[in-house]
């Protein structure tokens, strides 16, 4: 059985966890589990590579339009950030319905890595029939992810438009899409546990340096082609470590 390790609330900490995750995934007994969220995302990711190597001209002569002549002289700081969150945002809508795809795969993919991870059964687990029976439920989740993710970007991306305004909507995006990947991916180990939605988000923003870092090291996965194949399976399995780890300890009697 796996001991805890210290609490670390730094960013460093929880990127450290995305790496765990990729050797988490490659272990004996666990690489049945992995084969459909891996598939799905490679599919998904494929799609969305192909798209987007297809639209970055078009974006590129687009946004050099746009730039107010008063910003010509940050165009080298603007475009190339610009171009980075629009391609973003493309890969985390792809992101989004991948973990809406495999949503009912993540969370027994969650349930079985914890059960190796500590030695320990879940009281709620149930392997692949409580999938199939919770199989709206895992659905449900995932819209309920999806209109709260809506209620925040929908905002930032029209700020986004704004000339001048969109150079700090841009970080603000960044920052956003790492809590948003965080809250993603941990749901599915909370989720085991009978954990509400709102009761997840109060325990990740308690630890919400340790929750911002791994949500940091997912963007930047999502961003590099060949790594973001792997990112539904081993975002699962990272979230997984640190909920047995660091979060499962963050929220008291409620989150144990």
């Amino acid at each position: 059985m796996a001991n805890p390790s210290p609490t670390r609330n730094n960013p460093f900490t929880g990127a450290g966890y995305f790496f765990k995750g990729l050797r988490l995934i490659t272990q004996k007994g666990v690489k049945r589990y992995v084969a459909i969220p891996l598939l799905i995302n490679i599919l998904l990711f494929g799609g969305a590579i192909y798209f987007g190597a297809a639209q970055l001209g078009l974006l590129m002569d687009w946004l050099e339009q746009k730039l107010p002549g008063w910003l010509d002289w940050l165009s080298w700081l603007l475009i190339p950030l610009f171009v980075i969150v629009v391609v973003l945002v493309v890969f985390f809508g792809f992101a989004i319905l991948g973990n809406l795809v495999a949503a009912p795969f993540n969370g027994l993919l969650a349930e079985v890595l914890e059960r190796k991870l500590t030695g320990r059964e879940i009281d709620a687990a149930g392997g692949w029939k409580r999938m199939v029976k919770d199989l709206f439920a895992s659905i449900a989740s995932e819209l309920r992810k999806l209109a709260y993710f809506a209620v925040r970007a929908i905002p930032l991306l029209i700020l986004m438009l704004i000339p001048g305004i969109n150079l700090v909507a841009s970080v603000l995006w960044l920052l956003f899409a790492a809590w948003m990947l965080t809250v993603e991916y941990a749901d599915y180990p909370m989720a085991n546990h009978g954990l509400t939605f709102p009761r997840q988000r109060e325990i990740l923003r308690k630890r919400r340096f340790l929750s911002l870092g791994y949500g940091g090291m997912l963007t930047v996965a999502l961003m590099v082609p060949g790594l973001n194949f792997l990112l539904i399976p081993a975002g699962v399995a990272g979230a997984t470590a640190m909920w047995v780890e660091q979060l499962s300890t963050a929220g008291g009697p409620e989150a144990s």
